[in-house]
């Protein structure tokens, strides 16, 4: 049977009385008579040879071809209404789904989305959290902005800025470090990354330092930890910005070291949309503006390896 000979109104009829299993309440939902979700019906029967229901003295029942028919029907009006719904100032609006480490999002994104939607409305953004472990296929992403070194097998990689490291902690804790060796006495929280604390004590001039604190996967976990006495943490800097101004954080030394960029990667077999260039022409304007003033107004950064 051919498409064109069903018509929308017997089908929407159909679903809804399905769903209610009475012609009465979807009468009221699709704002018609009984008699006339009863007649559309009755015409959508004729034309496929089947009853779809049971007329009981008490609502209605699907038949076995009822049955069958809901579901598909259901999920293919679902995917009109959301189809339509995606259009928007004479323009269909493209879906972007994008994947984030959960410290981006808080520290830089967050703020500047409403620019974002400002200059490309017609992407409906789908955000995600990562902990910088990304699964680009198996998500179904089609951007993902992640901490390292750029280096993902089968992946493309475009550098936004770095962001130096260096100690955070509560404001009582600052009272009692005078200088980098009095670390020593403070319980160091850390990340996965076992190495930083050492490439920082490094930087400072320091020999390694016994290390005893908790381990978090989570920047902004450990960020909230150090802001709750639990100990000194080391943060890209950069992303917490609010609570340094509110001084729930302290950054009692100057030195920061570099380890790595965020980074917006894609796999390099997907192939870009309309709403991806979109995305990524704004946040590589955006990320320019934001790698400019962390150097302009930074202290010194020191990348393992130089002097």
């Amino acid at each position: 049977m051919e498409i064109a000979q069903l018509p929308l109104n017997a089908l929407r009829a159909f679903e809804a009385a399905a769903r209610h299993e009475s012609f009465t309440r979807a009468g009221l939902e699709l704002r018609v008579t009984q008699a006339a979700v009863s007649h559309q019906v009755k015409c959508l029967e004729e034309i496929l040879g089947v009853p779809l229901f049971r007329r009981l003295p008490r609502g209605l029942a699907l038949t076995e071809e009822g049955e069958a028919l809901l579901p598909v029907l259901t999920e293919a009006l679902h995917r009109i209404a959301d189809t339509l719904d995606r259009f928007e100032g004479g323009r269909l609006r493209e879906v972007l789904t994008l994947s984030v480490v959960g410290t981006f999002v808080t520290g830089w994104l967050l703020s500047r989305l409403p620019a974002f939607r400002a200059a490309a409305p017609f992407v409906d953004l789908r955000l995600m959290t990562n902990n910088n472990r990304v699964d680009l296929a198996g998500e179904g992403l089609d951007y993902a902005i992640r901490f390292g070194d750029g280096a993902w097998h089968g992946t493309e990689a475009i550098r936004l800025f770095e962001a130096p490291l260096s100690p955070l902690c509560a404001p009582h804790v600052a009272l009692r470090l005078a200088q980098p060796a009095d670390l020593g006495r403070e319980t160091l929280l850390r990340s996965y990354r076992t190495d930083e604390w050492t490439q920082w004590f490094a930087a400072a001039g320091l020999p390694p330092l016994v290390i005893r604190g908790f381990v978090f996967d989570s920047s902004l976990a450990m960020a909230e930890a150090a802001a709750q006495g639990a100990g000194v943490a080391l943060l890209p800097v950069c992303m917490f910005e609010r609570p340094l101004r509110e001084e729930r954080l302290i950054k009692p030394f100057p030195i920061e070291i570099s380890l790595g960029a965020y980074w917006l990667t894609r796999l390099k077999s997907r192939s870009e949309t309309g709403a991806m260039r979109a995305f990524r022409d704004w946040l590589l304007a955006a990320s320019d503006v934001a790698a400019g003033a962390v150097y302009r107004v930074g202290p010194t950064v020191i990348s393992p390896g130089t002097s």
